[in-house]
């Protein structure tokens, strides 16, 4: 199990992008902490990271939840056996699929922005030590590099990247492709409702009122 942590470690630092940086976990996660359901959570924009609350974080980590409130308040791992009496998890979550959970903190610049977060079924073993040691390895690897995709300066000169956050661009970059919001959402892995805010976002910011109109505006930048 150790060597599959490290080919993840290796899968984290060749990331490009934050997709790709997801897929490197996604594919791999499940299978090391032998788990059937589990979610990374990573906040679009960090100027929003400061507001990130619990019920705002999926799976894992909703209201109510002191599994979640834990690692947003500790900014530190966690699973229910760890900070609950033994059948007081039951009780919180009834659901079959969530009998164990486990959540990770991803930290950039000092605050949340996101979650790992693990779960495993009835009739499983709940998560250790050995768990929590590893996903609080995992958490780490993820943050940094996330703080490195982030930090990238930019690669353009143009006045106009300068108004729009990473995820913007990408969004329009893929509108210019002729993608719609639903198909630039499955590729970013985020809710159409997503792309259709950031898209008002992205007009507000530079003064159109159409996505062509967007597109041509920016032909420098992601064309």
């Amino acid at each position: 199990m150790v060597s599959s942590l490290h080919s993840l470690f290796d899968a984290i630092a060749k990331a490009n992008n934050e997709q790709e940086l997801r897929l490197a976990v996604t594919n791999t996660v499940g299978e090391h902490f032998r788990v059937e359901r589990w979610g990374l959570y990573l906040c679009d924009d960090l100027s929003t990271a400061e507001n990130v609350e619990v019920q705002k974080i999926p799976e894992v980590c909703l209201e109510g939840n002191p599994v979640g409130r834990y690692v947003v308040e500790r900014h530190a791992p966690a699973h229910e056996e760890l900070i609950l009496a033994p059948g007081d998890w039951q009780d919180i979550c009834p659901r079959h699929d969530h009998a164990h959970v486990m959540s990770g903190p991803i930290v950039c610049d000092g605050r949340l922005v996101g979650t790992l977060n693990l779960a495993r079924a009835e009739g499983h073993p709940p998560f250790d030590a050995n768990d929590l040691a590893d996903l609080s390895a995992l958490c780490l690897h993820l943050s940094a590099k996330l703080a490195t995709l982030r930090a990238k300066p930019k690669t353009f000169n143009s006045p106009l990247v300068g108004r729009l956050t990473p995820r913007e661009l990408e969004i329009a970059e893929l509108v210019a492709q002729g993608l719609t919001n639903g198909e630039i959402g499955e590729k970013l892995f985020i809710t159409q409702n997503s792309v259709k805010q950031a898209l008002k976002r992205m007009f507000r910011k530079l003064g159109v009122s159409a996505r062509a109109e967007m597109v041509a505006k920016l032909q420098d930048v992601i064309l």
